[in-house]
Formats: structure tokens, C-alpha cells, sequence
């Protein structure tokens, strides 16, 4: 299930905490056990190219298999499992699947928590939502097995990952792994192998994955590996948890990390958690007009006719 791969002594819990080895077998602690569920626009993931505008039923569970310094969500990412689980929501997945289909909802989106960690139940979620109609995400770090990929790859069609840096040192300090070369295969898998629907995030974190260097990297990757239409989302990091100390990312910076990734040949470059900068809308990359105005994750003005541009009928990259 995840890259990890922990060896679980008996009546213990691996690194995520969110299984237990009972008798030799190990057991899920979080099967159905949700910590934060609501219906959000698919911008908020953020996902920009899947069926802009359209309405998702997004659900977390608890624990994380990279247990970041900084992260948003540290609340229920890092949560004793074993004390928290039991008294969280059950939500089986008839239950999702029938709740979004009564909200009018696109699909099912797993994410506030790392969404791997609760495997079986997001698969056997997406099994019954693509059975009713519905389509289905993943918020991932992507550092799930490629074993796992291949399982849920029939069944999953949007694949929202984390980019955490380009590094093997910026890894260790974000995430606590030593290699991060697995999570390049499992988004080429996603994409190229599975047909997944990919688009990349990296939070910019000041003095941590922000050097020049390693962003061009990034972005050279991405557009060589995923191809140069991947949306890339670098979004500004907000001082949380125990990263509380270091300040907030300097526009200035997520400017030219976008600067970075269109040099590199990428032709959506986005920026978030900047509420009201132009880069959070959508341009054509032929004519260069504005398609897609946004404001805090709502959409105010589409340009966009069928897939192509409104104004010069270039095609626009993803399903809008």
C-alpha cells in the first residue's frame, strides 16, 4: 500500500499508525472512519483542468505516512490513530456514493489526509461510484506502491499529487524518506499506464524547496515526464504546526518559481493561496487570452467552448 513498507511487530502499529498487526494479520484502524467530510468545488483540490466548476463530495480519514513539519491539515494527519479512529464518523461507501449523488456531486474526491492510508475503503468507494455514474480523485502525496496503483487504477480518474520538492535532502526534512524516485514512477504510472487525469502541487516552503535550482528541475520534469500541458499549482506556504517559525512564501518568489515553470516549457503554471493574483485564472497558451477567471476558488467568467479556446479555438489541456 505504501512505499514505506513497514515490518509490523505483533500488537503494534507502523509509521502511519492506521494499521495493526493483530495475530499476524494486519488490520485497517481507519475502514470507513471519517474525520472531515463536505461538498467543495473541484478548484479547491486544487484541480483546474477536471470539469472546472463542478461540485465534489470530499472525505478524510486520519494519519499520514509522511507526517510533514509544516502541514495544513496536522490536526487529523498527525492524530493518535488508535484513540481518535473510534470515535470519528462511519460513513460506509454506500453511503458516500449515495450522499453525492443527492448533492449533485461530479464525484468523490479522498483527500485531507493522505488518502492511500485508507485503501480498501477508497477502493471499494470507487468501485461502487464509477458503478453509479460518479468519478473519482485522489489529494495524494503519491507515495503509495505501485502495487496499490494498479489496484485502484480502474477505477480512479483524477490524480491531484504533491510535488514536495526535487531532492532527496528536501524529502528527508519535509518528509521523512530517504528517496523520492518512487513518487516520480507512481505519477508516470498514473498518467501513461492508468489514463489518470494528473495535475501537480508544490507548496513553496521559504529556505526549504524554494531554490531556483531544484524548481527548474521540477518543472523540467514535469513537462519532459507528464508533458508540457500538466497544470503545476505552486501555492504559498502558510507558517502552521512546526513550522510556525519561518514566514509566510514572498509573492515575489511563487512569481518566479511560475516564471520557472514556463521557461521550462509548461503551459499552465498556477499560483495559490494568493487570493486575487492573475495566476490563479486560466489563459490560453496560443492566443493568450483570459478563459477561466477565478476568485477564491469560485469561478466568475469561462471563455471556454466545448475544450477549445473562445477566442481562437486552440484546445485547452484536461476536461473543461
Amino acid at each position: 500500500m505504501c512505499q514505506r513498507r513497514c515490518k509490523i511487530a505483533a500488537g503494534k502499529g507502523g509509521y502511519c499508525g492506521t494499521r495493526k498487526n493483530l495475530d499476524g494479520k494486519a488490520y485497517s484502524l481507519i475502514y470507513g472512519r471519517v474525520s472531515a467530510m463536505r461538498v467543495s468545488p473541484i478548484e479547491i483540490k486544487p484541480l483546474f483542468h477536471f470539469y472546472p466548476g463542478s461540485r465534489w463530495l470530499s472525505l478524510g480519514s486520519f494519519g499520514c505516512n509522511f507526517l510533514c513539519p509544516g502541514c495544513q491539515n496536522w490536526e487529523i494527519a498527525h492524530a493518535n490513530v488508535e484513540k481518535e479512529a473510534p470515535n470519528a464518523q462511519i460513513v460506509t461507501p454506500e453511503d458516500a456514493v449515495r450522499r453525492a449523488r443527492d448533492e449533485r456531486c461530479k464525484g468523490i474526491s479522498w483527500t485531507y489526509n493522505e488518502p492511500a492510508l485508507w485503501f480498501e475503503y477508497t477502493l471499494d468507494s470507487a468501485r461502487m461510484a464509477h458503478e453509479a455514474g460518479l468519478l473519482t480523485n485522489y489529494v495524494t502525496n503519491a507515495y503509495m506502491t505501485v502495487e496499490a496503483l494498479d489496484m485502484i487504477g480502474p477505477y480512479l480518474d483524477a490524480f491531484r499529487a504533491d510535488l514536495k520538492g526535487f531532492s532527496a535532502e528536501t524529502y528527508k526534512r519535509i518528509a521523512n524518506i530517504d528517496r523520492f524516485e518512487g513518487i516520480l514512477s507512481v505519477l508516470e504510472r498514473a498518467k501513461h499506464v492508468w489514463g489518470m487525469h494528473v495535475e501537480i502541487i508544490t507548496n513553496l516552503i521559504p529556505g526549504i524547496n524554494d531554490t531556483g535550482s531544484e524548481l527548474k528541475a521540477m518543472a523540467t520534469w514535469i513537462c519532459d515526464h507528464l508533458g508540457s500541458e500538466t497544470p503545476w499549482h505552486v501555492t504559498r506556504f502558510v507558517p502552521r504546526y512546526q513550522l510556525a517559525h519561518l514566514s509566510t512564501t514572498p509573492v515575489a518568489d511563487l512569481e518566479h518559481a511560475r516564471e520557472l515553470g514556463l521557461q521550462a516549457g509548461l503551459k499552465y503554471v498556477y499560483l495559490g493561496n494568493v487570493p486575487g493574483h492573475s495566476a490563479e485564472n486560466t489563459y490560453c497558451p496560443e492566443c493568450h487570452m483570459l478563459l477561466i477567471e477565478r476568485a477564491n476558488y469560485e469561478i466568475i467568467r469561462y471563455r471556454v467552448n466545448g475544450s477549445s479556446c473562445g477566442f481562437c479555438g486552440h484546445s485547452i489541456a484536461g476536461y473543461v
